[in-house]
């Protein structure tokens, strides 16, 4: 199909004054036959550690379970996920798989193979790459930032015990951001500073010191023994995504940042007051898919440290006590399912807050959740339970997916791998699997 001359490419910058920028979608830019084709895709990561209150069927606290009633087509959210009635066609709910590779893992230590599906045990802590990462790999070069890793603690963590859910393709964690004004600032502020010329001399000038840093670990490697090889290739793995980095800031300095507004955001959240803060970090992950700033993220609401973790005082936010990780084992005694199906709600309106927004956000004949597949749940179902993951896929409509159901498999017959290949082949990054997967979840296909 021809273009016509009102009509405009999504790729079209304007120029001008030594600057570019990328225009946003229009309505003028619907034309061809590949008009969808040509829409981002986008895949998104929520998770939350410590498990959900999973009570007995018979139980008068059923309604603070986390899992719906009923099944398939034919079920019902409880009072912990009733926030997302008004998306029941966006969203399926899933019960009974996890990863196999968990079930011998102690129960603190699955948030690490959550996005990987790796086997972690017996000291040998090498993980493999996350399934963020290896979207990112194939559709991450298009925008600015190939991915964005947030989390509530920051950093990576240690082994087993992570503040990340992104791994490189050497299994390494990926430092996740953590304050909501640093996030903003890589997304839209001007971290560099300076003038053009200075930021293009200062990130040559970097470039230039990293590149005598590997010239001169040619040298230093072949003198190392095979223990210290091992630790000084994981330090070059650093200096290397650092390299990436520095190629990737150059490449896109002439590409102004996409100026959004700031009213709705908080600035001054920060764990100490949950409530503020976890909307933010919702708020920066819908800006960075609304301006196309990234097609990736991930966030960890809190990691399984038990009494370390900075989220794990999070549920004193809406009057409950003790902390997450004292909730989470307190929910097999008289009155804690209730106490941690209330935090699980507040957690669910919060996501469901999310989704909505992604929803009510025109892209092309559809919405941002219409190409976006999001998936939010635990590594655990009980506290330190490393089967049956609570888990909600929603989004992705546009992109062959389909929902308003409650599924419940067996781990024999299902694991979560298969979900995650599921993913990859919707997003067009492969057609091979994923982990240790054994074919796709075809209930969730349209």
């Amino acid at each position: 199909m021809k273009q016509k001359s009102w009509q405009l490419d999504r790729r079209t910058l304007l120029r001008g004054v030594g600057a570019s920028l990328a225009l946003p979608w229009m309505d003028a830019m619907a034309w061809g036959e590949n008009t969808a084709a040509s829409l981002p895709t986008r895949f998104c990561c929520v998770y939350f550690p410590f498990g959900v209150a999973v009570p007995r069927e018979d139980d008068p606290s059923r309604q603070w379970g986390w899992f719906p009633t009923g099944e398939g087509k034919d079920f019902k959210f409880t009072h912990v996920l009733n926030s997302l009635e008004a998306l029941r066609d966006n969203v399926t709910v899933i019960g009974g798989i996890s990863h196999p590779n968990g079930w011998a893992m102690g129960g603190h230590d699955t948030g690490d193979i959550y996005l990987t599906g790796s086997l972690m045990k017996n000291g040998v802590f090498t993980n493999t790459i996350s399934l963020d990462q290896r979207i990112a790999e194939a559709n991450g070069a298009d925008t600015r930032f190939s991915s964005l890793t947030l989390s509530s603690d920051g950093g990576v963590g240690e082994p087993t015990r992570s503040c990340t859910l992104s791994f490189s393709r050497e299994g390494r964690p990926i430092p996740a951001l953590s304050s909501p004004s640093q996030i903003f600032a890589r997304l839209f502020g001007d971290e560099q500073g300076g003038t053009r010329t200075q930021q293009l001399q200062q990130l040559r000038n970097t470039s230039s010191m990293l590149d005598r840093v590997l010239e001169h670990s040619k040298q230093l490697n072949r003198s190392l023994g095979a223990n210290d090889q091992r630790k000084f290739d994981e330090y070059l793995s650093s200096v290397r995504t650092i390299e990436q980095r520095v190629e990737r800031a150059e490449a896109w300095l002439d590409v102004p940042k996409p100026e959004v507004s700031r009213d709705s955001l908080d600035f001054d959240a920060t764990q100490q007051g949950p409530i503020e803060y976890i909307k933010a970090i919702y708020e920066l992950m819908y800006l960075a898919f609304q301006t196309d700033s990234t097609r990736v993220a991930t966030y960890m609401i809190g990691q399984v440290a038990g009494a370390t973790t900075i989220a794990n005082a999070f549920p004193s936010c809406i009057g409950l006590s003790p902390n997450w990780h004292g909730l989470a084992h307190g929910a097999g005694k008289a009155g804690g399912i209730e106490k941690l199906g209330r935090f699980d709600q507040f957690l669910a309106q919060n996501h469901a807050a999310f989704l909505s927004r992604l929803n009510s956000t025109n892209e092309g004949d559809g919405t941002l959740l219409d190409r976006t597949i999001v998936l939010y749940g635990s590594s655990n179902s009980k506290t330190h339970n490393n089967h049956n993951y609570p888990l909600l896929l929603a989004g992705g409509r546009g992109l062959g997916l389909t929902h308003g159901q409650y599924l419940k498999y067996s781990e024999r017959d299902m694991r979560l791998s298969n979900l995650y290949a599921t993913v990859l082949h919707r997003l067009g990054v492969t057609d091979e699997g994923f982990s240790d997967s054994t074919g796709e979840m075809t209930d969730i296909l349209a």
